[in-house]
């Protein structure tokens, strides 16, 4: 297949950026894919998802490899679990709502968050106490180099917060095809204690949820606080969380109160970094077409014309005043490039 050449990448990027491919190839199924690398070995690759985890400060000077493989299958079932393979290109939000149509539970909870499902076990997306190695099994994913076809189990994906094996030992050298998810039929254990969700489910009068009741309230929050990319140019949660020892924040909250925590672990604790942002002033800021969020603090948005770089800078001037009030590191989530 010839790629397209100098391919742009506004629409396939979540923040809206114009920027362009130097090459470009949908890849609709595995086997293309591995045909592709076999005859593209000496070139330079991109791998390219659903474009909702990261930023791009420059156009791309490699050849972009899109991909679209499509396909949700049944691999096995019995009377309490469903194995359910999705094929990395779908539309990660599609998928879910495909589960819930479906009552199978498990990924309720993950409910309208942007991205394909191949990008998921990369980041380990997670949202209202879930997260994806709760359910994964395994993803196969083609070694960019020899074009072998690796089966990674869960516990080969060295999942961590918002961290997997993708993102550190193995970065850049595996594309990820498929993954395979267990989820229940009946006897669903249902994660509804987060604050938000039991609010907002007490506040429909609903004590005995069914799955679409968790998915729709989980819905109605994130579109409470979150632009949708379509309208407003955004990645989700720009930052991460920090996690800090129970000694650090102790210190801190001598002098800040209020600051919340989460308790991770014996010695740590986990700050909302959307706490630390909105404390240091950026909420609802807007310096030219760049932005932090008026309802989110941890999204970062594009009114129209920002470029990365604009809005790089942004999440830089932060990161730095948040350090200089509170002492605390805060990292982006995204992928910067």
């Amino acid at each position: 297949m010839q790629p397209i050449i100098n391919f742009p990448l506004k629409k396939h990027n979540t923040f809206g950026i114009d920027a362009f491919a130097k090459e470009y190839i949908s890849v609709t199924s595995e086997t293309q894919l591995i045909e592709i690398l076999k005859e593209k070995q000496n070139s330079e690759l991109f791998i390219l998802g659903g474009g909702s985890n990261m930023l791009l400060t420059k156009d791309i000077n490699a050849l972009v490899l899109h991909i679209n493989i499509k396909g949700i299958n049944v691999i096995k079932e019995d009377n309490e679990f469903v194995w359910l393979e999705s094929k990395a290109g779908e539309n990660w939000h599609e998928f879910v709502l495909y589960t819930i149509k479906k009552d199978f539970g498990g990924l309720e909870n993950l409910s309208l968050i942007p991205g394909n499902v191949g990008t998921t076990p990369i980041q380990n997306i997670g949202a209202y106490g879930s997260e994806i190695k709760d359910t994964l099994v395994s993803c196969d994913a083609v070694e960019i180099n020899s074009g072998k076809v690796v089966r990674f189990t869960n516990s080969e994906c060295n999942f961590g917060y918002r961290e997997s094996i993708f993102k550190k030992e193995e970065k850049g050298n595996y594309i990820i095809t498929s993954v395979i998810f267990k989820l229940t039929k009946k006897n669903h254990n249902f994660n509804i204690e987060y604050g938000d969700i039991k609010k907002e489910l007490d506040q429909l009068g609903i004590e005995k949820p069914s799955i679409e009741q968790i998915s729709n309230a989980v819905i109605t929050i994130r579109k409470s606080k979150l632009p949708d990319p379509k309208e407003l140019g955004n990645c989700g949660s720009f930052f991460k969380n920090p996690i800090i020892t129970k000694k650090e924040y102790y210190l801190i909250q001598k002098q800040f109160p209020s600051m919340p925590s989460y308790v991770v672990g014996e010695e740590f604790v986990k700050v909302p970094a959307g706490w630390l942002i909105e404390n240091a002033g950026f909420k609802g800021k807007r310096f030219g077409d760049a932005g932090v969020h008026k309802n989110q603090a941890l999204v970062i948005v594009n009114y129209g014309n920002a470029t990365g770089n604009e809005l790089l800078q942004l999440s830089q001037n932060i990161q730095e005043t948040v350090f200089r009030k509170f002492k605390i590191r805060i990292e982006a989530e995204v992928n910067i490039l």
